[in-house]
């Protein structure tokens, strides 16, 4: 007797229990339109651009319309870099840069949602603090939860701390923020992700690939770090410490971090408090792929 489950809901006389009517998703109204006129030359003959446009948080998955535009000329490969730049001024809605493609760069003063980066596909995210603010980036929430879910490729510049879930599943992004809520970097599996500043709890949860830097200032992160997964080292590789000053001063460079800058001023000390997050397996492989080379 199937009569429970085929049972007819009564709707209302103006009512239908199927759908009769298209969603309008506000796509007409959507800011990429804008970003698409500006970057007509770009999209059509690699000219670089450079555009400011106000946004707030009604405005959402800006930059997505703009990436399927180049990734259905140029491919996988998009432009080359820095090709579109735009400047946004305010609060982004949630996706800011989502799957946002390479040669195209958003810088946001100002503050973003949830989502920040969600599918990043090549292109560079950089968002600060307003110019005329007096709190400090360091200690404050600039972007939301779940930022660079699913992202691919692409570099990331944040001045101020992201919510809970920053990098989760992050494959293959360069990041840098300055504070993380909780599961920090959870079932990452690749990329890299630099914190300068604390984690919240269940750093590294289920963290297969891809490698953190963390800097600790006290033992705190001992104990809020995942370590089913992953080991904890230092970074005691000269090529491997040049490296991530490198990219500490890309970051004060994009987004005059007052943080990075100190960091850089007492650079013995701070190397020293970096940590750096392994994942087991991960390092395995690497030390696979490294014997074979040199065997050949």
């Amino acid at each position: 007797d199937l009569s429970a489950i085929l049972h007819q809901i009564p709707v209302g006389e103006k009512d239908t229990p199927y759908c009769t009517q298209k969603q309008d998703h506000g796509l007409d109204k959507q800011i990429d339109h804008k970003l698409i006129a500006e970057s007509k030359d770009a999209l059509e003959h690699k000219k670089a651009v450079e555009f400011v446009l106000p946004i707030n948080n009604v405005n959402r998955s800006v930059g997505t319309m703009l990436s399927s535009h180049i990734a259905k000329k140029y491919g996988a490969e998009g432009l080359p870099d820095n090709t579109i730049h735009c400047k946004f001024v305010g609060s982004a809605g949630q996706s800011f840069g989502a799957f946002l493609a390479h040669g195209v760069t958003l810088e946001l003063e100002g503050d973003a949602n949830d989502y920040t980066g969600k599918g990043l596909s090549g292109g560079r995210l950089v968002v600060y603090p307003p110019k005329k603010s007096t709190f400090s980036a360091s200690e404050n929430i600039l972007i939301g939860n779940t930022v660079l879910y699913g992202a691919t490729d692409g570099e990331v510049f944040f001045c101020g701390i992201a919510g809970e879930r920053f990098a989760v599943r992050n494959s293959g992004v360069m990041a840098v923020v300055e504070g993380v809520g909780d599961h920090g970097c959870e079932y990452m599996t690749g990329g890299r992700v630099i914190v300068l500043g604390e984690t919240g709890k269940n750093f590294a949860a289920g963290m297969s690939g891809g490698i953190a830097y963390v800097l600790v200032e006290n033992q705190s992160f001992h104990s809020r770090c995942n370590t089913e997964m992953v080991e904890l080292e230092i970074v005691s590789e000269l090529q491997e410490q040049k490296w991530l000053r490198k990219w500490i001063e890309r970051h004060q460079d994009y987004t005059k971090s007052y943080r990075a800058a100190s960091l850089l001023e007492n650079w013995e000390k701070t190397l020293s408090q970096f940590v750096k997050v392994m994942p087991i397996e991960y390092r395995a492989v690497l030390e696979k792929m490294k014997n074979k080379s040199s065997i050949k």
